[in-house]
C-alpha cells in the first residue's frame, strides 16, 4: 500500500510538543482526531512503520492533509480531543451514539416544607441535586422508595399552595399532608434531614436516629408515632438489604465492556450514596473491531468530561493513559478521581455483575432484529427524546354500548411485546360509554400500584385517544405526582385509516404527523393495535360472563335455594319479570322487602 508523500512531509515538520491532530481526506472532511504528548512522534508513527491494523491502514490511505492544535499539556489535549470528537464526529474515532442529559433527584431549599422531585436540565434552582441517575425510570423508582420511607411532598409549588384538602398521596400514606397543616414543620424538617442522609448513603445513621426516636415515643406512650417510626425503619432496612453495598458509602460508577463481531457494549452501573440506582448500556460506534481497552479509553473522556464525575470509577480493563485520564477528570470535576481495575470484595462482586450484564446485553444486541432497533431510534428522534426509550406502555378501552368496559395495558421493551407485564382493568362505577372516565380510572389504578413499587415505570405512556383522553390522563398523573414521563395520545385521523394518525405529545401545543412509511409510526401502530386486541379480548370475556350470570345473583340476601324456588314457581326468568311485588312475596321464604329487591333488580333498578 503506497503512503501519500505530502502527509509524511507534514508530519516531519510538526513540533515536538503536546497537542491535538486532525486527519483530513480528499474532500476536506475530518476522518480522525487524536491527541499526543509529542505531535511529531505520534503523527509520524502513522507513516514511518507498517500498520498491523486493517482499520489504521485503511484510514492512512485516505489522509491527504493534517491539521494540529498545540496545547499546554497532554491533559489539555485530552479535553480538546474530546470536544472535537463530539463536534466533528470523525469516521474513524470510537464514538458514543447518544449523549443525553441525565436526570436527578431535586430537594428544594428555603421553604418550610421542601419538595422532593424529579429534575432534568440546568441545575440552577436553590436546593440540592442528587445523581445523576441512569434513566428517568430509576429516578421514579427511587422517589417511590423514598415516599415509603420519608413521605415528603413531590407536588409542584403552585399545586401545593392551592390545595385545600389532602391529595391521593396522603390517602395512600405517601405524603404527610403539609399542604393542609397535617404535620408540624419541625417533624417535616426531620424527615427532610433523614432523606438527605439517606441520599448521601448514611443509612445506618438514619436507622440509629429513628430507633432512638421510636424508643422515646414509646416511653411517652405516643404509640402512633412509634408505629410510624417502626414502619419507616423496616422499609429502610429492606431497601438497605435490596440495594446496599457494604463498605461503599460514596458515589461510584462501575463500568464493564464487552466487544464482539464489530460491536461493543459498555455497561455502566450507578452507585449513588451506597445504593445501586440502576444501569445503562452504551453502544459506541466502531469503525472496525476494537478491543475493550481502547473502547473504554475513548468512552471515559467522552462520557465524563462534560458531565458529573464520581469520586471513583471501577473499570473492567486497564486503559492506556489511565493516569492522564484521571488527571483530566480531576481538573474538570474539581475533586480527585480514581480509576480502578483491580478490585475485590463488594466492588469485585458488582464488577462481575456489570461484566455479566455487558456480555448478555451485547448478545441480545447482536441477536435482535435491526428493524426493531430502527423503530425505537426513529421514535426517539420523532419525539425529541434525550435517550432511547426502553419501555413503552399503551392503554385502550373496549366496551359494547357501554356494557362491560375493560381497559388494557400492554408493555413493549427492547425485545418487543413483554406479555408477562400485560394487565387488564375491569372498569367499575363509570357511566356506560364514558371513555374519558374509564381511561382515568385505569391510569389511576395502574400508576398508584407503580408508585407503591408494584412494577416498573415506562419511558413512554401511549393513550389510544385524542385531546380529551390526554387531558384526563394528565390530571390523574398530576394528582399522583408522576413526573418525568413522556405521554403520547394516538388519535385516529379524519379518514380513520392506518397511517393517518395524529400524535399529541403532552406539553407540546402542535400535533405531530409522521409519514405512513415512518418506522416510528409503525412501532406506535403495533403497540396501539396490540392494546386494542388485548382490550377486546378482555371485554368479550367479561361480557360473556355477565350475560351467563342470572341477575338474581346480584341480590346478596337471595341464596341458591330461594332462587330455585322463584324460578320453579314462575317457570323461568321471563315470567318472573312479569310478576309484581305482591306475587313475588307469596313465595315461601320471600319477604315483602326481598320481593321488592328482586323486582328492582329485574327491572333495572339498583338494590
Amino acid at each position: 500500500m503506497s503512503t501519500p508523500a505530502e502527509p509524511r512531509a507534514i508530519a516531519a515538520r510538526l513540533p515536538n510538543r503536546p497537542g491535538v491532530y486532525r486527519m483530513l481526506d480528499a474532500t476536506g472532511r475530518v476522518i480522525y482526531v487524536g491527541k499526543a504528548s509529542s505531535l511529531r512522534k505520534r503523527v509520524g508513527s502513522y507513516f514511518n512503520k507498517r500498520q498491523d491494523s486493517v482499520k489504521v491502514a485503511r484510514m492512512v490511505a485516505l489522509i491527504v492533509d493534517i491539521e494540529v492544535t498545540i496545547t499546554g499539556s497532554e491533559g489539555e489535549a485530552l479535553i480538546l480531543e474530546n470536544s472535537l470528537i463530539k463536534s466533528l464526529r470523525p469516521r474513524y474515532n470510537i464514538m458514543l451514539r447518544d449523549d443525553k442529559s441525565y436526570p436527578y433527584i431535586y430537594l428544594s431549599k428555603g421553604e418550610p416544607f421542601p419538595r422532593l422531585a424529579f429534575h432534568r436540565g440546568i441545575r440552577k434552582g436553590p436546593g440540592r441535586y442528587f445523581g445523576p441517575y441512569p434513566s428517568a425510570g430509576s429516578v421514579r423508582d427511587s422517589l417511590a422508595l423514598m415516599q415509603r420511607i420519608f413521605p415528603l411532598r413531590q407536588c409542584e409549588d403552585t399545586v401545593f399552595r392551592a390545595r385545600t384538602r389532602p391529595c391521593l398521596q396522603y390517602q395512600i400514606k405517601r405524603c404527610t399532608g403539609p399542604c393542609v397543616g397535617l404535620i408540624a414543620p419541625d417533624d417535616y424538617a426531620e424527615d427532610v434531614r433523614h432523606a438527605e442522609l439517606f441520599l448521601e448513603g448514611k443509612n445506618s445513621l438514619v436507622i440509629a436516629e429513628m430507633a432512638g426516636r421510636m424508643s422515646q415515643a414509646a416511653t411517652l406512650l405516643d404509640y402512633e408515632r412509634a408505629a410510624r417510626l417502626r414502619d419507616q425503619i423496616a422499609n429502610l432496612r429492606r431497601a438497605q438489604e435490596k440495594q446496599g453495598i457494604e463498605g461503599v458509602d460514596a458515589d461510584v460508577d462501575i463500568i464493564a465492556c464487552a466487544s464482539r463481531d464489530g460491536v461493543a457494549c459498555v455497561e455502566l452501573l450507578f452507585i449513588r450514596g451506597g445504593r445501586s440506582v440502576g444501569t445503562r448500556a452504551f453502544f459506541p460506534r466502531l469503525a472496525d473491531d476494537a478491543e475493550p481497552e481502547s473502547v473504554l479509553a475513548a468512552f471515559l473522556p467522552q462520557h465524563y468530561l462534560d458531565g458529573e464525575v464520581p469520586d471513583e470509577i471501577v473499570i473492567s480493563h486497564e486503559v492506556p493513559d489511565q493516569a492522564l485520564i484521571e488527571a483530566a477528570l480531576a481538573t474538570v470535576s474539581g475533586h480527585r478521581v480514581r480509576l480502578t481495575a483491580a478490585v475485590r470484595g463488594d466492588r469485585g462482586k458488582w464488577l462481575r455483575l456489570a461484566r455479566t450484564n455487558a456480555a448478555l446485553t451485547l448478545g441480545r444486541r447482536l441477536a435482535s432484529s435491526a428493524s426493531v432497533r430502527e423503530r425505537y431510534e426513529a421514535l426517539q428522534e420523532a419525539l425529541g427524546l434525550d435517550s432511547l426509550p426502553q419501555r413503552l406502555e399503551c392503554f385502550d378501552i373496549s366496551h359494547t354500548m357501554g356494557e362491560a368496559p375493560v381497559a388494557s395495558c400492554v408493555v413493549f421493551d427492547a425485545d418487543g411485546p413483554a406479555k408477562s407485564d400485560y394487565r387488564r382493568f375491569n372498569i367499575e362505577g363509570v357511566t356506560g360509554g364514558d371513555d374519558y372516565g374509564a381511561i382515568a380510572q385505569a391510569i389511576e389504578r395502574r400508576y398508584t400500584r407503580l408508585q407503591k413499587g408494584e412494577g416498573k415505570f415506562p419511558d413512554i405512556l401511549l393513550i389510544d385517544g385524542g385531546a380529551g383522553q390526554l387531558g384526563r390522563v394528565a390530571a390523574v398523573l398530576d394528582e399522583l405526582q408522576v413526573s418525568g414521563l413522556t405521554v403520547l395520545g394516538v388519535a385516529k385521523g379524519e379518514t380513520r385509516r392506518p397511517g393517518a394518525e395524529t400524535l399529541l405529545l403532552m406539553g407540546r401545543e402542535q400535533p405531530i404527523f409522521l409519514p405512513p412509511d415512518s418506522p416510528a409510526l409503525h412501532l406506535i401502530q403495533h403497540i396501539r393495535d396490540e392494546a386494542h386486541r388485548f382490550a377486546i379480548a378482555g371485554h368479550r370475556g367479561r361480557r360473556q360472563r355477565t350475560r351467563n350470570q342470572s341477575p338474581l345473583e346480584d341480590i346478596p340476601q337471595l341464596g341458591p335455594k330461594r332462587r330455585r324456588l322463584l324460578l320453579t314457581r314462575f317457570g323461568g326468568l321471563q315470567a318472573l319479570r312479569r310478576a309484581g311485588v305482591d306475587d313475588l312475596a307469596q313465595v315461601p321464604g320471600i319477604s315483602h322487602t326481598l320481593a321488592q329487591a328482586v323486582y328492582d333488580v329485574l327491572h333495572g333498578e339498583s338494590v
